[in-house]
């Protein structure tokens, strides 16, 4: 399953108009704290192991066996008084990441690594 809240789709829709027209977002996994990852988002084009979603309109890309390994995955897009941005959850957000046991004396800060 990939889901894309209504607010996320609109706030991607108005990036891709600014590029001058629509393109393909990448999903993908990029080096995280501790060892881990998180997934990502950036225009690129369709590749031979890809699998396509198109949801309000808009065509998002994944490796089809990350895909597999992550999902579901879910876009929104979240505002706070910290700031704001999309936040991407998959199986990979479920577990992992930093904890007091896994990173040195501070690195992390509420749970996400500097």
């Amino acid at each position: 399953m990939f889901t894309v809240s209504e607010k996320a789709g609109n706030m991607i829709k108005d990036f891709l108009k600014s590029q001058h027209g629509l393109g393909i977002v990448r999903v993908f996994l990029q080096p995280g704290c501790c060892g881990g990852g998180t997934l990502g988002m950036a225009l690129d084009e369709q590749a031979e192991n890809d699998i396509t979603f198109v949801d309000q309109e808009i065509t998002f890309v994944i490796d089809r066996a990350l895909f597999e390994e992550l999902r579901p995955i879910g876009i929104d897009f979240v505002e706070s008084p910290q700031g704001s941005g999309f936040a991407l959850t998959s199986k990979l957000s479920a577990g992992g990441g930093c904890s007091s046991s896994g990173c040195s004396t501070g690195g992390c800060s509420g749970g996400e690594c500097c």
